[in-house]
């Protein structure tokens, strides 16, 4: 059995508290959908476990799309984003691939959990497929193996763009320019010509999509790998 982490995020605003964020739900919608049809078993983990907050604007058109919906309409899967595992009760051996999901949430709760670090260090050094869609790539950014280099450090690496940030009208509340910061770390940064259209970048067993809209063809890549 093919077995997928998705990682998600506790965090529920921005830095100031009256700009709620959370998980952007169609990044996770869609990517579940095509590991789901293959088979795949699906696990989710947060970096404190528990309950997953959603990110108001990913449920209105549209973001919200008939994937999204289906999601948040069913009180099963709904449950899975109330008791969510943190790193501490996942065992690395058993997962073939992980995948980071975003929204802006994801920049403050991702990038320093040492337990997702040892996590995708494990799955990464075991063979296994590490993959990231829109800010989900702020999970990478400080991820280090175990010779001590940076795993995005000369890889190519797509994630969400400044450019978009700036058009989704949120650059001023965001915590840092996330594009920048990869690139400050020795990744190869790539986006497509234009903004908010689905991008993914493959190198080896490193997966990365641009932008919400990049999600399906993310997983798809990642499920070809597989």
């Amino acid at each position: 059995m093919t077995r997928i982490l998705h990682v998600v995020t506790n965090v529920g605003h921005y830095d100031d508290p009256s700009h709620p964020t959370g998980l952007w739900l169609s990044e996770l919608a869609h990517a579940w959908e095509v590991f789901e049809e293959r088979g795949f078993e699906q696990v989710i983990v947060s970096p404190a476990g528990g309950r997953v907050p959603l990110e108001p604007r990913s449920l209105k058109f549209p973001n919200y799309d008939k994937t999204a919906k289906a999601w948040h309409d069913d009180p099963v899967k709904m449950a899975l984003l109330e008791n969510t595992k943190f790193p501490d009760q996942i065992d690395s051996a058993d997962f073939d691939a992980i995948y980071f999901t975003g929204g802006h949430a994801v920049m403050y709760d991702f990038p320093d959990s040492e337990g997702l670090q040892r996590i995708t260090r494990k799955i990464w050094e075991s063979g296994g497929i590490v993959s990231s869609v829109c800010h989900g790539y702020c999970g990478l950014l400080n991820t280090r193996l175990s010779d001590g280099t940076l795993l995005v450090a000369g890889r190519k690496v797509t994630g969400f763009a400044w450019q978009e940030e700036v058009l989704a009208r949120v650059d001023k509340l965001v915590p840092y320019n996330a594009e920048q910061e990869m690139k400050q770390r020795g990744a190869r940064y790539e986006k497509a010509k234009l903004p908010f259209v689905s991008y993914a970048v493959v190198d080896g067993r490193l997966v990365t999509g641009q932008n919400p809209g990049s999600a399906k063809e993310t997983a798809e890549k990642v499920a070809e790998l597989l």
